[in-house]
């Protein structure tokens, strides 16, 4: 028979990394984080809660150390833009300024930028050095309206995130 360790242990690793690493998540991104895991993951949550090592405030996850700090929001809506592609993804973490998150899938590297309200010409600089194996940029922005303003080599497309975390994506030619 095998113990709960054995049952959860990889999961339970991993919710535990991804609170750590993203400092703040939902249990609507850490679901989609664990896909086709529902149930699982919800007795996780619950489990760990019980433990101590992860606390809710408010509507997110943290780890007790992290309970009190500031949300990262664009941090927050570059998950939800993670969580679209999780079914296809090898590996996932934060990544450095300009970028949020960057990830592996299908056999490519991809990081989600995101471009706050009027840092657009920063974004430009910033990207504008091609890599000699450059990533495909997910742009995300607050309004479609800075999309305009936004120009980067190996951009696969740019995408908002409502407030309820509901991607809408753009592809401009």
């Amino acid at each position: 028979m095998k113990t709960r360790e054995q049952i959860y242990g990889q999961e339970a690793a991993g919710i535990l990394r991804d609170v750590s690493m993203y400092r703040a998540l939902t249990e609507m991104q850490l679901l989609k984080l664990y896909p086709h895991k529902e149930s699982k993951i919800r007795n996780l949550l619950s489990y760990l809660q019980k433990q101590g090592r992860i606390v809710q405030r408010g509507e997110y996850y943290r780890i007790p150390a992290d309970a009190e700090a500031g949300i990262d929001h664009g941090l927050s809506k570059a998950i939800w833009v993670l969580t679209d592609f999780m079914e296809q993804v090898e590996y996932h973490s934060v990544s450095e300024y300009p970028a949020k998150i960057i990830f592996f899938a299908d056999g490519e590297v991809y990081e989600i930028i995101y471009a706050e309200p009027g840092k657009e010409q920063l974004i430009n600089q910033m990207l504008s050095t091609v890599k000699e194996v450059p990533p495909k940029y997910i742009i995300l922005v607050e309004h479609p309206e800075q999309i305009a303003a936004i120009h980067t080599p190996n951009t696969g497309g740019y995408c908002t995130v409502s407030s309820s975390g509901e991607v809408q994506y753009y592809q401009i030619e």
